[in-house]
């Protein structure tokens, strides 16, 4: 029985193997060409292996920005995984529609925030488009999780989605080091090579998913993902594999010099801990950033100084410290910047805002959101945001709770604390349960992100949680499950 689920598990792991494979061939392709060949595939393949096609896209959202950076025509992809999905359970459940509107309390005031901030934003004279283009940011990564969690899963789904997730630490991992020791020379787009970058972030790897922040979200997945499999494979099998995988995360996500991931990071182990007193995980985390730094950091931060000896031309600031990365939190330049047109800058205009429109905000397409990045803002001019000084004219509010302020006011701010909490009183319940107690860890984890980053918009964090969410909605039935 174990030989033929080791089996079957490799046959998905080689699916998924060869789906990337396709994707990256692809990029051969011109870009028209690109569109329809990878609509057909992944189409037809979504409907045929719908759940495989949900590992697929772990991969697909995490590397969507270079593919599409090399090639636009890749860029529906996801969209596209997204939509089958939805329709596979539509016509699995045989048109149940009772059954497909049961919805749980955070679901119901996920619903109510939406509608308010599309209401307001339109009241205020932001577009259509616009506001379609925020509601889907929010709403996409949660479609995942309403197919997933209303749909019979194989029994080692949580297995195949670990296993999944140390693919990709590798294959971000490896890209990573050479990003980083060729110093943004080799396999990256020409675009992403000189791209200008602050000096405080010259040191960071940025990886395929072309931000160190995303990098970071992603590897502290793949850590929790490598923890798993340790725990579910007893008799150690493959216990080199994942040793090495994990000091080999644990090194990338220290050369992302990602603050808030680390900060947030470090809440969701120890509120894990506190829950589950597992302290042998104490002394797995403690070895594993001992060794990460020792055979990683030090290592790498080491090659690029030798490239540089060698001729290669580098400006000051691509070898980090992590303790100097810190350190510049409390520096006189870096709290000016912060205060000028930073993270302060935005807290203070979002509740200039607030008090302004108290009760709905502004509206969706307003404040610092994904909206205002590709449609601009109706309000900034008022408040005095010139978006000039910013790269490429555009800012996100990087807290996601001023921005929900500014744009959805007091009503908006009550409608997602509710969101949130009847959320983790699901998790709560089953406090008692490794799952739960992950499950609660997470949940203060991305509560913390959510002050360092605009982070139920990113793409990459809302899939994962969102999965893995599904994975404890299937174990605990909180809905109507079909065979798809």
């Amino acid at each position: 029985m174990q030989r033929m689920k080791q089996s079957l598990l490799s046959k998905e792991v080689l699916t998924i193997v060869l789906l990337v494979a396709v994707t990256f061939l692809s990029l051969l392709l011109p870009s028209k060409i690109a569109l329809i060949v990878t609509s057909l595939i992944f189409a037809i393949f979504a409907f045929i292996k719908p759940l495989q096609s949900v590992l697929y896209l772990l991969i697909y959202v995490a590397i969507r920005p270079l593919l599409v950076e090399l090639n636009p025509g890749l860029k529906f992809i996801g969209d596209l995984i997204t939509f089958i999905l939805l329709i596979k359970l539509l016509i699995a459940s045989r048109f149940d529609i009772k059954g497909l509107l049961n919805f749980k309390l955070f679901e119901w005031a996920f619903f109510f925030f939406l509608g308010v901030g599309s209401l307001v934003g339109y009241l205020n004279g932001v577009s259509i488009g616009a506001i379609v283009f925020q509601v889907r940011t929010f709403v996409i990564m949660y479609l995942v999780y309403y197919f997933l969690s209303r749909t019979v899963l194989p029994a080692n789904w949580k297995e195949q989605l670990s296993w999944t997730a140390v693919g990709l630490g590798w294959l971000v991992s490896l890209h990573g080091l050479v990003e980083k020791i060729s110093i943004r020379q080799w396999l990256l787009p020409e675009y992403w090579q000189y791209m200008p970058l602050s000096a405080e972030n010259l040191q960071r790897i940025y990886g395929l998913p072309g931000n160190p922040n995303s990098l970071a979200l992603i590897m502290m997945f793949t850590i929790i993902a490598v923890l798993f499999l340790k725990n579910l494979y007893k008799n150690m099998q493959y216990k080199w594999f994942l040793n090495i995988s994990l000091v080999l995360f644990i090194g990338v996500l220290i050369l992302t010099f990602s603050r808030g991931t680390l900060i947030a990071g470090a809440f969701f182990a120890i509120t894990y801990l506190i829950f589950s007193r597992d302290w042998k995980l104490v002394k797995t985390l403690a070895i594993g950033w001992i060794a990460a730094f020792i055979l990683v950091y030090y290592p790498v931060n080491a090659s690029v100084s030798f490239v540089k000896y060698l001729g290669v031309e580098a400006p000051d600031g691509t070898v980090g410290s992590l303790a100097d990365r810190f350190g510049q939190i409390l520096d006189n330049k870096n709290v000016d910047r912060m205060v000028s047109n930073g993270r302060v800058f935005y807290i203070k205009k979002g509740f200039e805002i607030y008090q302004d429109y108290p009760v709905a905000g502004t509206g969706f397409g307003t404040f610092g959101g994904a909206a205002t990045i590709s449609y601009g803002s109706p309000i900034y001019a008022d408040y005095g945001i010139d978006l000039s000084i910013y790269f490429e004219n555009k800012i996100y509010s990087d807290n996601q709770y001023i921005q929900i302020i500014a744009e959805t006011g007091t009503l908006g701010v009550i409608l997602f604390a509710v969101y949130l909490l009847a959320m983790v009183a699901l998790f709560w319940k089953q406090r008692h349960t490794r799952f739960g107690q992950m499950m609660i860890g997470l949940w203060i984890a991305t509560g913390v992100c959510g002050a360092f980053y605009n982070i139920w918009e990113l793409k990459v964090y809302t899939l994962i949680f969102f999965t893995i969410f599904a994975a404890f909605a299937v174990d605990h039935k909180f809905y109507k499950q079909y065979r798809v």
